[in-house]
């Protein structure tokens, strides 16, 4: 009986993760990967998964498979560590909970109950419980329940194995006459269980609290650990390599897990042996699915002529890769396809295929489709055909500047395909990476070099970036560590010292960055075979379902005429961008040199100056600080001078077509209805100021404007609120008077 119920749970194991641990089967050393998260599993072992499941690829980029990432700030690791912060909670409110000595007719609802509660009073006091005889009857069912410490009795002799030199493992078993039997009655139609016996006298040493969790009974590896463990183990982790991680991810110190290594090794032994079985169903399924995307893509193209994909195939007429894009999405990178971002932080979990979709930004800063691949190999040869078919969908033009993630594979496809386009490396995934590559080895110095590290990510002189990197090596000790010679090797690519004078335009931004999450959270769902992800993809990407951009505040703050040219030719977002440098602009003073050029310098801070080169014959002008060449938009130190200049209207060559109102691709909200918005902005204002002036002549003045002007306020408050037709023909006669 007792092996049965241990065969039982093996099964139920194996059945919660067999298709999480097949999937990771077929991945290469090259693109091993660590999973977070829950699956969806069938209830029989020859049904095929149903599920697409995404998540992100987590190979190090130091080129050592083996070495672990966790990024900051992500989802399902967030999700992961809140599991574990509220099992440690549980855990530990659970020790914590008072649990009283049974006693002889002590009453539980069920005979598991009081197993449970026997079981928690023999963890406080040094020994673990056993299941032992029950009695049952044809009526009453099982009626008697025998609980006993885990020494009661004695083991029998067993046969000897037929081996030159079998085990003689010691018994722990004592004769311990420690117990708690239960009986169970039935009163009133109402089942309960009573104790009928009790003994809590033990012949042996009971053991201290860092000994009894080392007992059998309390290691147990819950699932969100089993889950770890497999797919720790099928990436080639060895046994003692995923303990520690298990440590790290848990925060425990070594040896303080819940369960040991042999349970681990006995785990992952019982899970292999299934798991191999079943790798040709996986393999199926992913050729079935991808043979079915391109029936779909095929079928795309006879309804949408613009629509273009491209797919490779094997020695055997296997689908290996394939890429895709729209129409909307070719038209709209004639006007931004500028800089792109590739995002290949995502992998198929059940098909081992890594997605790559590429996005620009709009005149909006939202994040624009470009363009989708997925990929079978993680290596340079498959980048370099992914970025040669998005450069032949493009119609040939290659962008300024694309940014990646940091990937040696990658960089070396963009060096060959794309050698005029400038690499740029998202600052925030290496942020991503830095506390699983330095939180250990620092331990408590942690915090401050990571401190430090953001200081150096917005130095804006290489110079002081170089002296300031080999100060930090040197103060943490850092010198042998790859990870740093990694992050050196690639400094061309991230900090703003070396990336200032590439054009980015805004998309390293924060709203950028959540603009192109909610992109992809919209077509990374769990429950979507590969067709079904394609369809979701066209729907996310196609213009027409974008949300119509509301009009933003675009009032003006300054009056200056420069300001009015600008909200009358910019998006409401790029408007706002440069608004914001025009009002800072006017705390900056200007110095001007004898070649013509400018100093400006600002009038508080005086241990900074920007050299600003005016070239008056071609209306040309430079900052050093970059920032036009950085995201298309001047910075506060031209603007300055341009004021001084007696500029009141942009530049042309200044404004560029992405930023400006007819490069929208999608439709805006009634520009006529802020115009007269504006118009009794504007009209209020004028007011507003001339009665400032006059109440302020005297004290009478201003206390009878102040109680005029309180109780106007709170008649204004309680009128209704009329429809936008008449707040237009009120600004009309506001204007016409």
């Amino acid at each position: 009986m007792l092996c049965n119920t241990t065969l039982t749970k093996v099964e139920n194991i194996i059945l919660n993760h067999l298709w999480e641990f097949l999937a990771i089967f077929l991945l290469a050393p090259s693109r091993r990967t660590i999973v977070l998260g829950h699956f969806f599993f069938p209830d029989k072992m020859s049904m095929k998964p149903s599920n697409n499941i995404w998540i992100r690829r987590q190979q190090c980029p130091c080129g050592d498979w083996k070495c672990y990432i966790k990024y900051e700030g992500d989802d399902q690791s967030s999700v992961s560590s809140q599991l574990v912060k509220s099992e440690t909670t549980a855990s530990s409110s659970s020790s914590s909970e008072a649990v009283f000595t049974p006693y002889v007719g002590q009453i539980f609802k069920s005979d598991d109950d009081a197993f449970e509660y026997y079981s928690n009073f023999a963890r406080k006091n040094g020994f673990s419980i056993r299941k032992a005889r029950s009695t049952e009857s044809q009526n009453l069912g099982v009626y008697r329940r025998d609980f006993v410490c885990y020494r009661s009795g004695f083991n029998q002799p067993r046969k000897k194995a037929n081996v030159e030199h079998p085990r003689d493992r010691k018994s722990v078993r004592c004769g311990c006459d420690a117990k708690l039997y239960l009986s169970k009655e039935i009163i009133d139609s109402v089942t309960q269980w009573y104790v009928s016996q009790f003994s809590n006298v033990h012949n042996h040493e009971l053991l201290e609290d860092d000994q009894v969790r080392l007992l059998p009974a309390y290691r147990k590896i819950q699932e969100a650990d089993q889950e770890r463990i497999l797919l720790l183990s099928k990436a080639g982790f060895p046994v003692n390599r995923i303990v520690k991680v298990l440590e790290l991810e848990k925060g425990v110190q070594p040896g303080q897990l819940p369960f040991i290594e042999k349970d681990v090794r006995n785990f992952v032994r019982t899970c292999k042996k299934t798991v191999q079985e079943n790798d040709a169903l996986l393999s199926e399924k992913r050729e079935n699915d991808m043979m079915e995307l391109v029936e779909a893509c095929k079928a795309m193209v006879e309804r949408d002529p613009d629509f273009l994909y491209d797919c490779t195939t094997d020695e055997n007429g296997k689908v290996e890769n394939i890429a895709w894009t729209f129409g909307d999405s070719v038209r709209a990178y004639t006007v931004f396809g500028d800089v792109v971002t590739f995002d290949s932080t995502y992998r198929s979990i059940t098909y081992g295929l890594l997605l790559g979709v590429w996005f620009g930004i709009d005149s909006h800063g939202k994040a624009i489709f470009f363009g989708s691949v997925l990929l079978q190999e993680e290596n340079s040869h498959s980048f370099a055909w992914a970025l040669q078919t998005f450069v032949r969908f493009m119609r040939g033009r290659r962008p300024q500047t694309i940014l990646t993630d940091i990937d040696s594979g990658l960089r070396d496809a963009i060096a060959r395909e794309l050698p005029n386009t400038k690499h740029v490396i998202s600052i925030s995934h290496i942020l991503s990476k830095l506390s699983s590559w330095f939180s250990l080895p620092l331990g408590s110095q942690y915090a401050d070099f990571k401190a430090d590290f953001d200081m150096l990510c917005h130095l804006e002189s290489v110079e002081d970036f170089e002296h300031q990197w080999n100060l930090l090596v040197a103060r943490f000790g850092l010198v042998p560590d790859k990870h740093i010679a990694l992050l050196f090797s690639y400094r061309a690519s991230w900090p703003l010292s070396y990336i200032r004078s590439y054009f980015l335009a805004h998309m390293l931004t924060a709203e950028f960055s959540q603009s192109l999450d909610s992109f992809l959270k919209r077509i990374l769902s769990a429950h979507m075979c590969l067709q079904v992800f394609f369809e979701q993809v066209g729907i996310a990407a196609n213009l027409q379902n974008r949300p119509r951009v509301e009009m933003q505040s675009m009032h003006i703050k300054t009056c200056m005429p420069i300001e009015e040219h600008a909200r009358s030719i910019l998006t409401p977002y790029a408007f706002n961008v440069l608004q914001h440098e025009i009002v800072l602009s006017m705390e900056y003073a200007t110095t001007e040199m004898a070649n013509g050029s400018y100093l400006v310098r600002h009038y508080k801070k005086m241990d900074g100056e920007y050299l600003v080169i005016w070239i008056p014959d071609s209306e040309q002008i430079h900052c050093s600080c970059k920032e036009f060449e950085h995201s298309g938009m001047l910075c506060r130190h031209s603007l300055r001078v341009l004021v001084v200049k007696n500029y009141f209207e942009l530049p042309e060559k200044y404004c560029l077509h992405r930023w400006r109102l007819e490069s929208s691709l999608v439709p805006m909200d009634d520009q006529h209805a802020q115009s007269s918005s504006d118009e009794c902005t504007q009209a209020f204002h004028s007011l507003a100021t001339t009665l400032l002036t006059e109440s302020l002549i005297s004290k009478e003045r201003f206390n009878y404007v102040h109680r005029e002007l309180t109780g106007l306020l709170e008649h204004v408050r309680n009128m209704p609120v009329i429809d936008e037709f008449a707040l237009n023909i009120a600004a009309n006669n506001v204007s016409e008077s």
